[in-house]
């Protein structure tokens, strides 16, 4: 788990979790771990975790995860993988035949499990997705897509402000936040930022660069606070990308498999990308793995040519009986309508929890299907409450493109005694921050 540090001044709070404890796991030396992470994984991150309480995580399943101290935590974050939840029992026992029988692949035969996840994936891809290259990370889909754009000569990039596309160095070029580009620049060049949910400023920069650009977008910024563009606006993108001759790059590795109540954020306004990323929930929390989608003309030169953008561990048989048995379960479980119908009743849950503090701590809850954002009025509450819910035994996750939005991003598989456990525990957790705050 990847946290930022809280603010200064933030203080581990003491109450007692709200959370029972389950059988205790297996024990750790946690002197011992943390010894290791300072010494041969970092600093930063070994004090992040004494910050959290000090806590090794040492097994997970459904909405759990379990602690060395034998607490279980529940996990409304995740950062968007476990639409399934921990260890969905599918997935695990694809992974373990998969393991028993061949986990790696030659890459000199054909490989029956990665056509078969192809052919699943691209069962609910928008119309005429039909082409399906395997990585091993979101960040390595991005930048297929980039290299993909470039071998058609769309050599001119376009993303919006707080957008996140990840961190290696073509994906980070097109994710919008000083923070992580400053330390790396020179990153790509000719890549131009413009307004999310605003298509006169992206027609702006189309107009100077005809059949020459890519445009990367997401169609709800997840690590940029959930922000929700209004209705019709990725039919706009759709459409100026189509006048001025552009690539259309959909990121849906946060919010597609389901996390919006739709297989895909697009759906809801049957858009067509030219490429689709998929992550995250494929891996179905158990292998990562994640994917571009492509339509034939988009897909032509990877297509033609299998050694232009290869990867040692892509595709492996692995990761792809992961996928496999994840679109299997959602199928099988009708997992997308399942995130339709929880999201809102969570969405509206939390607003009604969150209400007392609108105006003051809150400044406004906003989400759709399984992706919420709570945003605060200061950065610190974010902090604040993030440890106070940790110390009740709830998971959730801070934004790392907008520092002052708390995120949930709960399984589908929440069950209501779940649920109202979660939404005890946050208004428990509201009502300390807030005196702490106003303190």
């Amino acid at each position: 788990m990847t946290v930022s540090p809280p603010p200064a001044g933030t203080t581990v709070p003491a109450a007692e979790p709200a959370v029972p404890p389950a059988e205790p796991a297996a024990p750790s030396d946690r002197a011992d771990i943390a010894g290791l992470y300072l010494k041969h994984i970092g600093t930063g991150r070994a004090v992040m975790g004494r910050v959290m309480g000090g806590m090794a995580e040492v097994r997970s399943e459904g909405v759990w995860i379990h602690a060395d101290d034998g607490r279980r935590f529940l996990d409304f974050g995740g950062y968007g993988v476990f639409i399934l939840g921990h260890r969905h029992p599918a997935v695990v026992e694809a992974v373990h035949r998969q393991i028993d029988t061949h986990p790696l692949a030659s890459r000199v035969f054909l490989e029956p499990v990665a056509a078969r996840a192809a052919q699943a994936l691209a069962a609910h891809t928008p119309p005429g997705l039909d082409y399906v290259h395997f990585v091993n990370s979101g960040a390595e889909a991005t930048e297929a897509a980039l290299k993909l754009a470039r071998a058609h000569g769309r050599t001119s990039l376009i993303t919006t402000r707080g957008g996140f596309h990840g961190k290696t160095l073509g994906a980070l070029s097109v994710t919008a936040n000083p923070t992580y580009q400053t330390p790396f620049q020179p990153l790509l060049p000719d890549v131009t930022q413009v307004a999310y949910d605003d298509p006169a400023g992206l027609e702006q920069v189309l107009a100077t660069r005809r059949d020459r650009a890519c445009v990367v977008i997401e169609p709800v910024q997840g690590e940029g606070g959930v922000r929700i563009p209004r209705p019709g606006y990725l039919s706009q993108v759709r459409a100026l990308c189509r006048a001025y001759g552009a690539l259309l790059v959909v990121d849906e590795i946060q919010t597609g498999m389901g996390r919006l109540g739709t297989w895909w954020g697009v759906d809801a306004e049957d858009v067509r990308p030219d490429v689709l990323l998929a992550g995250k929930g494929l891996s179905g929390g158990v292998v990562p793995i994640a994917a571009m989608a492509a339509t034939a003309e988009a897909y032509a030169p990877f297509s033609r040519d299998p050694y232009l953008h290869t990867s040692t561990f892509g595709a492996s048989p692995i990761a792809c009986a992961a996928a496999l048995a994840t679109v299997r379960a959602m199928e099988e479980e009708d997992t997308v309508a399942r995130a339709a119908v929880l999201g809102p009743r969570v969405l509206t849950a939390v607003r009604a929890v969150c209400a007392p503090y609108e105006g003051g701590l809150v400044r406004e809850v906003r989400g759709r299907g399984l992706l919420i954002g709570i945003e605060f009025h200061e950065e610190q509450a974010v902090g604040e409450l993030l440890l106070e819910l940790i110390s009740r035994g709830v998971l959730v996750n801070h934004s790392l493109n907008s520092t002052r939005v708390l995120r949930l991003t709960p399984p589908a598989v929440v069950e209501d005694t779940v649920l109202d456990l979660f939404l005890t525990t946050l208004a428990e957790a509201l009502h300390s921050t807030a005196d702490r705050m106003a303190g």
